[in-house]
């Protein structure tokens, strides 16, 4: 494999690096001017087939139970104790407290404000101050973890300072193994938010979604504020609470993962085509998205939602971790075992799978297993692996979250001091999906761009040359790494098997 040199504008150069780049790339799946000729094949226009359609089902089960269970709940506290008696099945769990639904209600629509204000921002601020909002999230969750803590020790809730603390231990332990990648990492990020600031449609969807985000809160926290009024005690409300949580998490990377599918596709077809105005664009692609991922998409939407956040966070967290071990055989060892079986989980849920399935209709397994033998054969899987951009959003994602719970748990202390926990835990979680939507726009972005990339180097040089050139770069110096490590290995397991053969004389 040919090195591939930092390139001058010159034509020459550009030839040569994207030569290196098939080659790194291990080939190229879209010939090299099929940019605008491109067979999307049933992606649009064309009838697609309904996937994962028992996940729909659940999905949609789950929203109708839970939302009346929400309404009921919220209902039976509000302006009268106990309006629609429930309290008389519960009387094993009954404790010496209860609330009208109205006591926290507000709290929960100032939360929720809170967190779409924060969201609004992000959005607002991406185009031209992207690159300093990803820096502040970065470096100022640790330290917002910490003054938590402190806060937490301050008013004797010694667990929750406990829990900051470590958090925000890992959190800066976290940044210092990645610290090295950081520059690449804002490399893409940069890249992405020019690439969706482009294209306001998509920022349109990301308000929309917010909306009917919120309009879903609303009822949410009706019913949560119903079960923090309730006469339940506290261990019930906590199950209560966290069954609810669970729900809305659901609920909220459902409408995420919903939006990443729908920009997604939107960001293929401009990179494939060469150009929003490009003359080969499909008809209403942003509508033809938006329809395929509230109907025939949706229940991969559904399904996929339920794992890759958490999966995703374990192989951040074990590689981050896998870095620093040094040369203890055990915990290496350890750690190796959790992290193949990691990558293993990675082959069937990564977000790789939404662009895959916005743009071809598959099932979401299919499109992740797809999505992950196209990097590993191609060898972009090593580029992927060295970006942080998806915690990096996570980042920005917490500080929104962690920044609204705090408004919502000082409001309550001034009137509730007993319900602090309570509110703030819930409404951290309403305020990261609210913030998280915003995020998804850039996050879509990105994961097209390596899409893209792995398809055939050639749209990503069309797009940006001096993009192309810098991932080429760092893809090459990251199979380079990888080789030299692979050949260490190798010959620390042969000296190991020479040093204990039984032929040795």
């Amino acid at each position: 494999m040919n090195q591939i040199q930092s390139l001058p504008s010159s034509s020459d150069d550009d030839s040569g690096s994207m030569n290196t780049a098939r080659q790194s790339a291990g080939g190229s799946h879209i010939s090299a001017d099929s940019g605008n000729s491109m067979s999307m094949g049933p992606a649009f226009g064309g009838s697609r087939h309904w996937h994962d359609v028992f996940w729909l089902g659940i999905f949609l089960l789950h929203m109708i139970l839970v939302g009346f269970a929400l309404g009921v709940l919220g209902l039976n506290r509000f302006r009268k104790k106990d309006r629609l008696n429930i309290d008389q099945y519960t009387n094993r769990f009954l404790g010496s407290q209860a609330d009208l639904t109205e006591d926290y209600w507000p709290l929960y629509g100032i939360a929720a404000g809170i967190g779409t204000v924060l969201g609004w921002v992000w959005l607002l601020l991406l185009g031209s101050r992207g690159n300093q909002m990803m820096k502040v999230s970065v470096h100022i969750l640790t330290t917002y973890l910490a003054v938590l803590s402190v806060l937490c020790f301050w008013g004797k809730m010694v667990f929750w300072g406990v829990a900051f603390a470590i958090g925000s231990g890992l959190q800066f332990l976290y940044i210092m193994s990645v610290i090295d990648r950081l520059p690449f990492t804002m490399l893409v990020l940069q890249r992405a938010v020019k690439m969706v600031w482009k294209l306001p449609d998509v920022m349109r969807v990301a308000c929309a979604f917010m909306i009917i985000m919120s309009l879903w809160l609303a009822l949410w926290s009706f019913g949560a504020a119903g079960v923090v009024a309730s006469s339940i005690v506290d261990g019930g409300r906590w199950w209560l609470l966290v069954v609810f949580s669970v729900s809305l998490f659901w609920t909220g990377a459902v409408l995420c993962n919903t939006v990443h599918v729908i920009v997604s596709g939107m960001v293929f077809l401009v990179l494939i085509h060469g150009g929003r105005e490009a003359a080969s664009m499909p008809r209403n692609p942003l509508l033809q998205s938006f329809r395929y991922a509230v109907t025939t998409s949706f229940g991969s939407i559904c399904y996929g939602s339920l794992f890759t956040a958490a999966i995703r966070t374990l192989r951040w967290e074990i590689r981050g971790f896998r870095s620093k071990i040094g040369n203890n055989e055990c915990l290496l060892c350890c750690v190796d075992f959790l992290f193949h079986l990691v990558e293993t989980l990675v082959r069937f849920f990564n977000k790789y799978a939404y662009v895959q399935i916005a743009v071809y209709g598959k099932s979401f397994n299919h499109s992740a297993r797809d999505a992950w033998e196209l990097f590993q054969s191609t060898g972009v899987e090593a580029l992927i692996a060295y970006d942080c951009s998806g915690a990096v959003l996570l980042m920005g994602t917490l500080l929104g979250g962690l920044i609204t719970g705090t408004c919502a748990a000082i409001l309550t202390r001034n009137k509730h001091s007993d319900r602090v926990i309570m509110m703030g835990s819930t409404a951290v979680l309403m305020g990261m999906i609210l913030v998280g939507l915003a995020m998804v726009v850039v996050e879509s972005a990105v994961t097209s761009i390596y899409i893209c990339y792995a398809e055939d180097p050639l749209l990503i040089h069309r797009w940006d040359p001096e993009f192309f050139n810098q991932m080429s770069e760092t893809l090459h110096e990251r199979l380079q790494h990888r080789s030299l490590r692979g050949t260490q290995v190798l010959n620390r397991n042969r000296s190991d098997v020479q040093e204990t053969s039984p032929y040795d004389p």
